[in-house]
């Protein structure tokens, strides 16, 4: 448990660094300040901030972070600098973090920020926007004003405050009304730092009325010393819009990812998500979806493989508000070492929202004895005129399936791979975007040896 001083002196090692700049976060590049979007404007900055102050750096104590310390994963120290430019000189390995044979509109942000040099978008249809978010908050401020800070819950979550207090750039997407976005968006999250970061990237995606889109965001560790990044994603899923989102974390076993994404969905929309885990040191992924209008469809998939002494905690959240709508949840873990894993997911219906089909289900191997796993799935109903499921499963492979495997001259290993395999294809094929989930599946080949 982590020291009470302790936890002061970081909340105020955050606090030291949001006054030495200020100034800078102020300015928000080159706009005047009388110009900035909602959720960028000084006032708002200072205002996150003191709820900062008074949430604190969550800590075991609180209920939703009881499995998962972040203050222990902050004690080694980072700096908290929203200045840093991004580099234009990356390791040429960066582009192994591409995918081969993918056909997309590919955005670099390194350390946090938009990075033109490294960034592939080509050409786009009419009124789509995809750029840095700094960048946006001159060349479409009125959709910034509009979604910007207007779905992330920075006054109960002491990280999104964090971030909103510091966030000066990131991915920006804006696709309009009965826009088809064929060739998917794939983000590249690249660190490189000689100085261990605290990174905290803001995100905005928005889809209008009608609109169609896919979306690939990858976490992509290069050489340099480890990171922390803060993560906000907020999406905006109008009226019959479809939207896809994949979110491939693989930054390496030395950074650690704190992942917070709100999406709004309106009426008879349908979004879609994957949060696929392959390393990190300490992984927090926040999910929270609400279908804000009838006859919505919501999907949400999870895939998490730690080993090692990694952490991957998953906490999801549907907010059924309206009537007649849809969710569907499978989250899938695999842990080996002295890995842990977390699932807390909950379904609440509000009392207005009748006729809600919910279904949620979190399954999970561990290999080994060392290896834990810690599962809470949560239905929270007010509504009478539902139909609405949980469960969670944790166990080891069949020793049976094992057997038979075996005695047909597998050895232990391709027998486990081929289950594990088996086990992981429920969450890979419902990725759409085919060299995605090649490279998902040769990762999965390669990690159980199948």
């Amino acid at each position: 448990m982590s020291h009470p001083h302790a936890l002061a002196s970081l909340e105020a090692s955050f606090v030291d660094a949001f006054e030495a700049h200020a100034g800078l976060l102020a300015k928000n590049g080159t706009g005047p300040a009388e110009a900035l979007p909602f959720a960028m404007a000084p006032a708002l900055r200072r205002q996150a901030l003191n709820r900062f102050r008074d949430l604190g750096v969550p800590s075991r104590k609180n209920e939703a972070w009881k499995y998962t310390n972040i203050p222990e994963a902050l004690a080694a120290g980072f700096a908290v600098s929203p200045a840093a430019p991004p580099s234009d000189a990356l390791p040429a390995r960066w582009r192994d973090c591409l995918l081969p044979g993918l056909n997309a509109h590919v955005v670099a942000l390194v350390n946090g920020r938009f990075s033109s040099a490294h960034s592939m978008i080509g050409d786009l249809p009419e009124g789509v926007a995809i750029c840095g978010l700094e960048t946006a908050a001159t060349t479409c401020p009125d959709i910034l004003r509009r979604h910007l800070g207007r779905y992330a819950d920075w006054e109960t979550e002491s990280l999104t405050a964090l971030n909103t207090a510091f966030a000066r750039d990131g991915l920006f997407v804006y696709v309009p009304k009965g826009t088809v976005l064929e060739k998917p968006i794939y983000a590249l999250h690249l660190s490189t730092t000689n100085e261990r970061l605290f990174l905290q990237p803001r995100h905005l995606l928005v889809f209008e009325e009608n609109a169609q889109a896919r979306i690939v965001e990858r976490y992509c560790g290069l050489e340099g010393e480890a990171t922390f990044t803060n993560a906000v994603t907020e999406i905006f899923v109008g009226e019959r819009a479809v939207v896809e989102t994949y979110l491939v974390q693989d930054p390496g076993d030395e950074h650690s990812v704190v992942s917070t994404t709100q999406a709004y969905q309106e009426a008879a929309s349908t979004f879609s998500t994957a949060t696929i885990t392959l390393d990190g040191k300490v992984v927090r992924n926040n999910l929270n979806v609400l279908p804000n209008a009838p006859h919505c469809e919501t999907h949400l998939y999870g895939l998490f493989l730690p080993a090692g002494d990694t952490q991957v905690d998953n906490r999801t959240l549907v907010d059924h508000a309206k009537p007649d709508c849809v969710s569907n949840e499978l989250y899938k873990g695999v842990l080996n070492d002295r890995a842990s894993g977390v699932f807390n997911g909950k379904v609440f219906v509000r009392q207005d929202a009748q006729r809600i089909n919910a279904f949620q289900e979190n399954k999970t191997i561990v290999l080994n004895n060392e290896a834990t796993m810690n599962a809470k799935p949560e239905l929270e109903i007010y509504a009478d005129d539902v139909k609405c499921s949980h469960g969670a499963t944790t166990g080891q492979l069949d020793p049976e399936a094992l057997f038979y495997l075996r005695s047909r001259g597998m050895s232990k290993r391709q027998a486990q791979g081929l289950l594990l395999h088996a086990f992981a294809g429920d969450i890979l094929e419902r990725i759409s975007i085919e060299p995605l989930r090649e490279m998902l599946d040769e990762r999965v080949t390669r990690l159980f040896g199948g």
